[in-house]
C-alpha cells in the first residue's frame, strides 16, 4: 500500500509499504480518506516535541474513514464492505488495521459523504460536556473546524451563539450556521476592545456558557472575562506549546465551572464518533459546507501548508487515497 511517512519536520515522503494483516480482535480498513487536523500540523512543522522522526507510516493521520476489507477471526461486530469511521493515528495510507472496538459503522446515508471521525466525534462530545440550554448565551472563541461545529450544535440548542474569530471567512460561515453575532478579533489589536464590544453586543452581560476552540493563551484569557458569575467555561482547543497562565483571582471571583471538554479517551471519543454519524445521517449536523480543499494522498504537504497557513476560504482539508 501507498503511505505517507513524516522523515523530518517539513518533509514527507511516500513509500510502498505491507498492508497491515488485522490480528483476531482488528479489522482491516481500506482507507477512503483522512482529515488534516492541527495535531498533523503541528508534526510536520516541528513543532510537537513528543514526534520522533520518521513516524510510523500513515501517521498522525487520525480523521479517517472508510470500508472493512478484511477482519480478525474473534470479529462478529463489522463484515467486510461495511462503511466505518477509523479512530487510528496512521490514517494517511490506503490501509489500516484496527481494534474492532475503535471502528463505528456509519449509516447508509453517509455511503457517499466523507466522514472525518475523530473532528466530529469530537464536536459532538464538546457540545455535550457544555451542557447548553435554550436559551442560553454562548461564546464559541475560534471559528475553526471545531468552533464552526460547535456553533452549529449550539444553535440547534436554541442557544443565542456569539461566534468569535480573526477571519472574516469564517465569521461568514458562523452567521450562516446560525451565530446571532460574529465579532472579529483584531490581530494588531488587544483582546480588552474586542471584549468590550462583544459586551456591548451583549447588552452588557456576560455569558452563560463560553466555549475556547482556539488552543492559545489569549483566547483562554479572553473566554474567563467573558464567563459569568458560575457560568461554564469550556476549554475545548488543544493547547499543545506549553503551559497556560490563569488569573486565578478573576476565576475564584467568578466561580464559574471549568470543564475539560478536550477528550482524549478512545472510549469517549468513539461514542461521540457514533453520536455524529446518526447526527449527520438525519440531517441535525451539516458539516459539508466547512469541507473546502481536498486533495490527493500524493500531495499531503499542500494540504498541510494549507492547513498551516489557513488562508481565506479555508475551515478544513480532506485528503482523499
Amino acid at each position: 500500500m501507498a503511505a505517507a511517512v513524516f522523515t523530518k519536520p517539513g518533509c514527507v515522503e511516500f513509500r510502498k509499504v505491507a498492508v497491515p494483516s488485522p490480528e483476531p480482535r482488528q479489522a482491516c480498513v481500506r482507507l477512503e480518506g483522512c482529515g488534516v487536523c492541527a495535531e498533523s500540523v503541528a508534526a510536520w512543522l516541528g513543532e510537537d516535541t513528543t514526534c520522533e522522526y520518521p513516524l510510523a507510516p500513515g501517521a498522525p493521520g487520525g480523521e479517517a474513514w472508510g470500508r472493512v476489507e478484511s477482519v480478525g477471526k474473534e470479529v462478529w461486530e463489522v463484515v467486510p464492505g461495511d462503511r466505518v469511521g477509523v479512530l487510528t493515528t496512521t490514517g494517511f495510507a490506503e490501509y489500516a488495521s484496527v481494534d474492532v472496538d475503535l471502528l463505528v459503522p456509519l449509516p447508509e446515508a453517509l455511503d457517499e459523504e466523507p466522514f472525518p471521525a475523530r473532528a466530529l466525534g469530537g464536536a459532538v462530545n464538546v457540545f455535550r460536556r457544555s451542557f447548553i440550554d435554550k436559551g442560553d448565551t454562548v461564546a464559541v472563541i475560534g471559528l475553526g473546524f471545531l468552533g464552526a461545529l460547535v456553533t452549529q450544535l449550539a444553535v440547534l440548542a436554541e442557544a443565542r451563539v456569539i461566534a468569535v474569530g480573526r477571519r472574516p471567512f469564517a465569521l461568514r460561515i458562523a452567521k450562516q450556521l446560525g451565530a446571532a453575532v460574529a465579532v472579529m478579533q483584531k490581530e494588531d489589536t488587544d483582546d480588552f476592545r474586542t471584549l468590550e464590544t462583544i459586551r456591548t453586543m451583549n447588552e452588557g452581560r456576560p455569558c452563560d456558557v463560553v466555549i475556547e476552540a482556539s488552543g492559545v493563551q489569549g483566547a483562554l484569557d479572553l473566554a474567563a472575562e467573558l464567563t459569568r458569575d458560575r457560568g461554564r467555561l469550556v476549554v475545548a482547543g488543544s493547547h499543545r506549546n506549553g503551559p497556560r497562565l490563569v488569573d486565578m483571582a478573576l476565576w475564584n471571583r467568578r466561580g464559574f465551572d471549568l470543564v475539560n471538554a478536550h477528550e482524549s479517551s478512545p472510549a469517549v471519543l468513539r461514542e461521540g464518533m457514533r453520536e455524529a454519524a446518526a447526527a449527520v445521517a438525519c440531517g441535525l449536523l451539516q458539516p459539508g459546507l466547512l469541507y473546502t480543499h481536498r486533495f490527493s494522498l500524493g500531495r499531503l504537504d499542500d494540504a498541510l501548508r494549507l492547513a498551516a497557513e489557513r488562508p481565506h476560504g479555508f475551515m478544513k482539508a480532506l485528503v482523499y487515497f
